[in-house]
Formats: C-alpha cells, structure tokens, sequence
C-alpha cells in the first residue's frame, strides 16, 4: 500500500506542477504577445550589471544569451583575482630576502650570520658584524633559502625608474645590465665625472658640465683631432647633431706596450640600444692617394665605448698609419651619420 500511495503522491505532484506552467505560459502568451514576453524573460537577467550590453537584442535566446555570458564573466573574475593573489605572495616572499643595509635582494650563494640574519653580497664585506642583532656573521649557508629563492620572481632593481620586469635570480644580473630604465652615465671618456641621470637629462648635463665639447650640425662634418703626437693617453670628443638626435664623436689614443701607441675612433648615440638601430655611421681617413674607412650602427651611450675598444669594434690604427693622413700633427675625421627607416 504505502508503495501505491508514493506512486499516487508523486502523479499528482507532476500533474501540479504541469498546471502551474501551463498557468504562466498562458499568462504570458496572453499579456501583450511576443514583445511583452520578451520583456517579461529578459527582465530578471537585466540586472546582471554590464552583462547586458554585450548581449544581441530580442527573445528569449538573448535572455539565454546574458546568462551564459554572466557565467563567463564571473570566471573571467576568478581568474584575475587567482593572477592577482599569486603576484601579491611573490612580492610578499621577495620582500623576505630585501637586505637591512642597502635594501637590494639577497640573492645565492646566501650566507647568514649565526641568528639566522641575511645580507647580500655586497654590503657583507664592508660589514663587521650582523647590522640585525649585531652578533657574528660567520660563513653559514642558508641552503633552504637558497631553494626558495629559486622559485621567487625578484622585480628589476630599476623598477623604481619604470621597469616593469620581474625574474628569477639567474637572469636578474644579466636582466638589470642592459636593462633600458637603468640611470644613465657621463658618456664622456677619460673624465672622472660621477654624474648620473635619465636619458632626457644627458645633454643638459653636457652643455652645462662639460661646455668645452664643440657641436657640428648636420650628417656630414669633419672632425678634427689637434695634437696627435702628445705624449700619453689622450681622448679627442666632440657632438655631431642630425636627424633629431645627438651623437658623440670620441677619439682615444692609448699606450700599448713598449711604447706602442693605437687610436680607436668611434660614434656613440646620446639615445637607448634600440634608438641605435635606426642609424649607421660611417668614418673615413683620407690622404694622398690613400683612404681608410669603417662602417657600423653607432653604440648607446648606456654601453659605453669601453668593451668596444676592447675588443676593436671600432676605427682602429697605429701611430704610423696616422701619421699617413695627418697634416701637422692634425687629423681629420670624415664622419657620416645616415638612417635606416
């Protein structure tokens, strides 16, 4: 019996239901026809926020339409909150390795002082005891330290001048050598100036600490270098401008050994590494029946003039070759600036 009753009981509960459906559809195909109903089913989901704008209009398929993308917005969300949070627990992890001098990251090897205190490489040699708990600091390597730094994304030492970039330890070094939000140096060679500042501020710093640097104007000029015979290592600089940018000519004479003497001519861009692609130079000797030239893309001045000479890419030639196109002790330089766009 109470098996027939279940049975009767749940038939009368279907045929109830059925009824109030046929109440509402009855309802709502008598309320106005098809515009009132479509107002009538799109009415709940209107206010699901900016959901709606992205929906196509009309029937009941745009309200199933507001729905799904409803859905899809919500997960959206998720998503950027979950980014969200695992960026905010890198820093918080970064944060742990910050130095108490410099407040740069300690980065491996990481060795700690006997309570466990950190400090980076850097500032640990000038440091007699541990700037925490002033006790001992000792040669302790914080091994697991060591792993979670593995695993940690440290943010640009320069992040503060506007780079956005964060990595692992392992590529920081590298990241942060060439790294374009990095202060700008004096580019004049062979002078003992310490001054630094964004690129916008190098020429102002030129004209101002260094007024006896002469500017040509135009792609074509002749530099010319006065005294090549003094004895010693001596740099020739002077400021070509075209195209809208300024670059610097630079002339070093060096002592070699016994005696030997070389000169190394080369063009720097008052601009970033990228900047230096739109542009090439060319500098050229020329005498009696005689002519020597180097082509190349000029150097930032962010790189300086120094790993070039080094390795020679650059103008290169000895004293006696100088002395084949020079004409009472001076030397001029053609120099040609050109673009690439």
């Amino acid at each position: 019996m109470a098996e027939n009753t279940s049975a009767s009981n749940n038939s009368g509960l279907v045929e109830f239901n059925h009824h109030l459906v046929s109440e509402q559809e009855t309802r709502m195909s008598g309320s106005g026809g098809s515009n009132s109903g479509g107002t009538s089913i799109g009415n709940p989901t209107a206010s699901v926020g900016t959901v709606s704008v992205l929906l196509p209009s009309g029937g009941g398929g745009g309200g199933g339409t507001k729905r799904r993308s409803a859905v899809g917005n919500n997960n959206s969300h998720n998503v950027g909150g979950s980014t969200s949070n695992s960026t905010s627990i890198s820093a918080d992890l970064a944060s742990l390795f910050e130095c108490p001098v410099c407040f740069d990251y300690v980065l491996p090897p990481i060795l700690q002082c006997q309570s466990g205190h950190l400090v980076c490489s850097t500032c640990r040699p000038k440091l007699n005891c541990c700037p925490t708990c002033r006790g001992p600091l000792g040669n302790i390597r914080n091994l697991a330290m060591e792993k979670v730094a593995s695993t940690v994304m440290f943010p640009c030492k320069y992040s503060s001048s506007g780079c956005p970039v964060s990595l692992l330890h392992s590529e920081k070094v590298e990241h942060e050598e060439l790294c374009e939000c990095r202060p700008y140096t004096c580019p004049c060679p062979g002078a003992s100036c310490k001054w630094q500042g964004a690129l916008e501020q190098v020429m102002e710093h030129l004209m101002v600490a260094h007024k006896s640097i002469t500017t040509l104007q135009g792609e074509d000029i002749v530099f010319l270098a006065t005294d090549i015979n003094l004895p010693g290592a001596v740099d020739w600089v002077m400021m070509q401008s075209c195209f809208g940018h300024h670059f610097m000519l630079v002339l070093e004479k060096q002592e070699k050994y016994e005696g030997h003497q070389q000169f190394f001519a080369i063009v720097q861009l008052i601009g970033s590494r990228k900047q230096c692609d739109n542009f090439a130079y060319r500098l050229e000797l020329n005498g009696h029946r005689r002519r020597l030239a180097w082509e190349a893309t000029p150097r930032s001045i962010h790189e300086g003039v120094s790993t070039a000479i080094l390795n020679s890419d650059c103008l290169v030639f000895d004293t006696s070759t100088a002395q084949l196109f020079a004409d009472n002790g001076n030397l001029g330089i053609n120099v040609t600036i050109s673009t690439n766009v």
